[in-house]
C-alpha cells in the first residue's frame, strides 16, 4: 500500500515535470504571432469605431443643437442615436462572438504545438 502511494506520487511528478510548457517559446511561435496578429487587425478598428460612436452622442448634445431636432413626432434624433448605440453594442457582441471561433481554432493549434 505505501509502495502505491510513492508510485502514484513519482507518477504525479513525472506527469507535472513533462506538462511545463516554455511559454517565451510558445510567444515566439509563428502560430501565436498569427493569432495576435488576427486579434489586434479585428478588435483595434471595431473598438476605434465604438469609441467614436458612443462619444459621438455626448460631444455633439454638449456643443451643438443638431440632434435636438425632431425626428419621427416628438422623438429627437439625440434619442434615435442614443437607442442606436444599443443596437451597435450588440451588433458589435455578435460579430465579436462569430470571429472569435476562428481565434479558438488558432488558440487550439498553439495548445497542440506547445504540448508536443
Amino acid at each position: 500500500m505505501i509502495l502505491d502511494r510513492k508510485e502514484e506520487a513519482q507518477a504525479k511528478v513525472q506527469r507535472k515535470k513533462g506538462a511545463r510548457i516554455d511559454y517565451t517559446a510558445v510567444a515566439a511561435s509563428p502560430a501565436f504571432q498569427q493569432l495576435l496578429a488576427e486579434k489586434k487587425k479585428f478588435i483595434l478598428p471595431l473598438t476605434l469605431f465604438f469609441l467614436a460612436f458612443y462619444f459621438t452622442l455626448p460631444v455633439l448634445t454638449a456643443y451643438s443643437t443638431v440632434l435636438n431636432n425632431p425626428a419621427i413626432g416628438a422623438v429627437s434624433w439625440a434619442w434615435i442615436f442614443a437607442f442606436a448605440q444599443f443596437i451597435m453594442t450588440w451588433v458589435l457582441c455578435s460579430l465579436y462572438s462569430r470571429k472569435a471561433v476562428s481565434f479558438d481554432k488558432l488558440v487550439e493549434e498553439i495548445r497542440s504545438e506547445a504540448k508536443q
